[in-house]
């Protein structure tokens, strides 16, 4: 593929960095199964996170609060991110990769 339609096919609007850091999950929509996820990043952006999880509950457009990076529950440092998931992909070992955008913070 020319590199010219790799970069239309993009549809990232900023550049990813690989980083690993720990974050916290868990669907905003009460009707959604609640469940709360702590998985480790694979890389960011400024607009968002991707990371593998061992969860299937994830689905594209699915919305999320998220807590990146997280450290434990009470650290006056956390920041929760209204985020939905774009992209959900099988991996092997029964683990999933998914990209989520950031949307706001909550």
């Amino acid at each position: 593929m020319a590199e010219n339609q790799v970069k239309q096919n993009e549809k990232r609007l900023s550049t990813r960095a690989k980083f690993s850091k720990m974050l916290r999950v868990r669907p905003s929509e009460p009707k959604e199964t609640h469940f709360e996820d702590l998985p480790i990043s694979v890389n960011v952006s400024k607009h968002g996170i991707y990371f593998h999880s061992n969860r299937s509950d994830y689905h594209k457009g699915m919305r999320l609060f998220v807590t990146f990076p997280f450290t434990f529950v009470n650290d006056p440092s956390n920041c929760e991110y209204l985020a939905e998931v774009v992209r959900v992909e099988s991996l092997t070992n029964d683990r999933f990769g998914v990209g989520i955008r950031l949307l706001m913070t909550v």
